[in-house]
C-alpha cells in the first residue's frame, strides 16, 4: 500500500480506498516508493485520472508523484488546484472565479498562475509545514469550503455537514447557527467557491 492518499489537511496517507482524481507537488518520493517530504513544488494541481490514452506506473523512480484524492472538494481543501493540461476548461473557470472572489490583489486574466501559487502555498501551510486555518462564520461558507469540528473534516454542502474520510462521507447533519468555526480550505480558494467555482463532490 502506497503513501499517496490526501486527506482535507494535505497530509498524504496510506489507504486502501481509491481516487476519484489525481494530483501532483512534484517527485515526493524515492526509488523505493518511500515518501521523503510533502511537496517540491509551489504549483499543487489536480488532474483527471485518464488522459489521452497515457499509462503511468504509479511512483516510478525520477518521475512525479501521483497523489490521489477522495473527491474534488478535497483537493481544492488540501491546496490543489486544476491542472492546465489535461483540465484547460476547469483551469480557466477556477482562476477566473479565483480573480473575480479576490480583488483585494489587483490580478486580471494576464496574470501569470503561479502568483496565484505563491498565495495558495501561504494559505495551506505555515513555515513550520502545518496546516494554516483560521476562523469564518458558518454561515458565510459557501459549498464546498471543509471545517474542522471535534479534530474531525467535514464538508460543508447543500446546508448540511458531511464528516470526511478516504472512502466518503459517513456522518451527515444539519447546518445551524453563524458561530465562528474552523476553515481548511485556503481563504482565496473559499473566496472562488463564493464568486461561482462549484467543485465535484461525493455526496
Amino acid at each position: 500500500m502506497l503513501q499517496n492518499r490526501v486527506d482535507p489537511y494535505g497530509n498524504l496517507i496510506k489507504t486502501p480506498a481509491r481516487g476519484a482524481w489525481m494530483g501532483n507537488r512534484g517527485i515526493l518520493h524515492d526509488e523505493h516508493q518511500h515518501v521523503l517530504r510533502p511537496y517540491k513544488l509551489k504549483a499543487w494541481i489536480t488532474c483527471v485520472l485518464q488522459f489521452r490514452g497515457r499509462k503511468r506506473t504509479v511512483m516510478a523512480p525520477n518521475r512525479y508523484t501521483e497523489l490521489f484524492f477522495m473527491d474534488e472538494a478535497t483537493s481544492f481543501t488540501a491546496g490543489h488546484r486544476p491542472c492546465f493540461e489535461c483540465r484547460r476548461a476547469d483551469y480557466q473557470r477556477f482562476k477566473s472565479f479565483w480573480l473575480k472572489g479576490n480583488p483585494e490583489y489587483g490580478f486580471d486574466e494576464k496574470t501569470s498562475i503561479q502568483q496565484i501559487d505563491a498565495i495558495l502555498h501561504c494559505e495551506r501551510m505555515n513555515r513550520d509545514g502545518a496546516k494554516v486555518k483560521y476562523q469564518a462564520k458558518l454561515s458565510d461558507l459557501p459549498d464546498g469550503a471543509f471545517i474542522e469540528m471535534n479534530d474531525k473534516p467535514y464538508l460543508v454542502a447543500g446546508g448540511k455537514l458531511y464528516e470526511w474520510s478516504p472512502f466518503g462521507y459517513t456522518d451527515q447533519q444539519a447546518l445551524q447557527g453563524s458561530e465562528l468555526v474552523t476553515v481548511l480550505t485556503p481563504k482565496s480558494t473559499v473566496n472562488a467557491f463564493r464568486a461561482g467555482y462549484m467543485p465535484q463532490m461525493a455526496i
